[in-house]
């Protein structure tokens, strides 16, 4: 037991000097704040949003950043139906094989295959990108300070930079990025995707939907572990009154 509270105090250590590490690099930036759907104890997705969100990610962030972690077929958990994960999934190339000559061939992705990367390698990432590399997206949420808040704080920072300040060639001012010098380009602007459900694709639209997406893709499995950790709750406040009775009852006579 002992050995058991060591472990965990040392991990609620490493935990605390993470966060402050990464509150450190971030430059303790206030990133802005949203109400989002699915945070809080009983909070779910907003799944109209991740949908409009895994457009925007498949039409604008693709290009360049790559979903690794994420089988197309976890989208029905979304609400897509089995015909449009089919056709999302066809969408991508694979290569795949040997076929029964030995040869390797290109055929159209599958609900079982993962969202590829856009770049064969990290090299070829950083040469087309200026030298920067462009992360994987499958856990971008859970992997930076302010977790949602951050994303969309990035996505919607973009501005001039402010007077006095030197910006080198290739760099682009954002407001929520540590040291406000980032090499990507504003990836969104109005009406960059055409919503099927007639939503305005506004910058902050597109920024919120794209964001729920990510956080989905981080934790799929969110609303499950809420659900089991609130039945955990109950079953232990019912068992909680059945020892309570039980020791009323067994001391009852006793004065």
């Amino acid at each position: 037991m002992l050995k058991m509270i060591k472990s965990i105090s040392a991990a609620a250590v490493l935990s605390v000097m993470a966060i402050t590490g990464a509150n450190a690099a971030g430059g303790n930036i206030d990133y802005k704040s949203v109400d989002w759907q699915h945070t809080g104890i009983f909070g779910t997705y907003d799944r109209s949003a991740a949908q409009r969100g895994a457009q925007v990610y498949r039409e604008v962030c693709a290009g360049c950043h790559g979903l690794e972690l994420v089988a197309f077929r976890t989208l029905t958990d979304l609400g897509f139906t089995e015909d449009e994960v089919k056709a999302i999934a066809a969408e991508y190339e694979f290569v795949d094989g040997p076929d029964d000559e030995g040869e390797m061939f290109d055929r159209a992705g599958k609900p079982f295959d993962k969202f590829p990367a856009p770049f064969a390698n990290e090299k070829a990432a950083r040469a087309s990108n200026g030298g920067a590399y462009p992360p994987d997206l499958s856990l971008i949420v859970k992997a930076r300070p302010g977790f949602e808040n951050y994303l969309y704080s990035l996505l919607t920072g973009y501005e001039d930079a402010p007077e006095g300040f030197e910006l080198p060639v290739g760099m682009n001012y954002n407001a929520y990025f540590a040291g406000h010098k980032i090499a990507m380009a504003a990836p969104l602007s109005e009406d960059a995707v055409e919503y099927s459900d007639g939503t305005k694709a506004s910058v902050d639209q597109m920024a919120k939907d794209v964001t729920v997406f990510l956080a989905w893709a981080a934790e799929p499995k969110l609303e499950e572990r809420k659900n089991m950790g609130l039945k955990v709750i109950l079953f232990l406040i019912v068992l909680t009154g059945i020892f309570y009775a039980a020791k009323r009852k067994i001391w009852s006579d006793v004065h």
